[in-house]
């Protein structure tokens, strides 16, 4: 049997027992996917990272991250996470202000801030976003019937909408925080709607523009069990996608689009507050550039025995 360590951490978060748990091996050579993929089941968290060498020239190290059911492209959790456990492991220090990941889209640059030697937030440039299907108005009652509310709570003056920064979700506007903590989703009574639109079955994102005693722009909830992760309580993949869909469909001011904060994982009692910074031209209006960004904090470390 041999050792394996790794290193677990809360994203999105500065406290710890908050935001979205993340397991990460730092040393994953040797390792070949299928059992990369077994031990993301077996660590049972929503994603766990495996870092490896460069591939290419143009990164400065390859990871790969993986659900309990199957591996991602891209994701922001695990990518910020990897990044505060590379400082911690001294694999980057603060003479360097970018980490360039090479993931399953290709390079992917993460942006560095410090306070002296302590790496104390990370910024990851996502693709620019593709605006997928609308879900029509008549799946409008579908939609809430899959969510357990009432077609009232869902929002009429945002669509319903597949966007995608490297990964497709569906996002569904509603009224109300209240609404989106009502929220119990179930993937069968979706699965009609995602077939009559060719979908596959996507992670389903919630939210509500709802002001509340905070600084959050949306208040969140991210459903994803065909990943193997029946409720996540922080979502750099879709939160990258979130803020260009509001800016898309002028839910925020200009003035308003970085940054913006997503407080997710509440309903879990896990918060989070994932940070989403978009740019567009001042000439057309597109988008630019896509971040996310955030903190996170190591709670524990161990070896897996394999």
């Amino acid at each position: 049997m041999h050792g394996h360590r790794y290193l677990h951490y809360d994203v999105f978060t500065r406290q710890p027992l908050a935001g979205n748990q993340l397991a990460v091996f730092p040393e994953a050579t040797g390792l070949d996917p299928t059992l990369m993929q077994r031990i993301a089941l077996e660590m049972a968290f929503p994603e766990t990272t495996f870092i490896l060498p460069p591939e290419t020239g143009d990164t400065d190290v390859r990871m790969r991250i993986f659900t309990p059911r199957r591996e991602l492209p891209l994701a922001g959790h695990p990518t910020i996470g990897s990044t505060f456990a590379l400082a911690s492991e001294g694999v980057i220090g603060p003479d360097r202000d970018r980490l360039v990941f090479g993931l399953g889209i290709g390079p992917t640059p993460v942006s560095l801030e410090w306070a002296g030697d302590e790496l104390t937030f990370a910024w990851m440039r996502q693709p620019l976003p593709e605006f997928g299907p609308l879900i029509e108005d008549e799946d409008r009652g579908g939609v809430a019937a899959a969510l357990g509310i009432d077609p009232g709570a869902v929002t009429t003056g945002l669509p319903i909408q597949v966007v995608s920064c490297g990964l497709p979700v569906l996002f569904v506007p509603l009224e109300t925080r209240r609404a989106v903590d009502a929220v119990t989703f179930e993937l069968a009574g979706m699965r009609p709607i995602f077939a009559r639109h060719r979908l596959d079955d996507l992670p389903v994102f919630i939210f509500s523009l709802e002001t509340g005693h905070d600084d959050a722009t949306a208040y969140s909830r991210m459903f994803a069990p065909a990943f193997g992760i029946p409720e996540d309580p922080a979502t750099g993949g879709a939160s990258g996608p979130l803020g260009a869909y509001l800016v898309h469909h002028g839910a925020v001011s200009p003035e308003g689009t970085a940054p913006m904060v997503s407080l997710q994982g509440v309903k879990m009692g896990r918060p989070s507050r994932v940070h989403i910074s978009i740019s567009s031209s001042s000439k057309d209006g597109d988008i630019t550039s896509v971040q996310v960004g955030g903190a996170a904090v190591l709670v524990a470390e161990g070896e897996l025995y394999l």
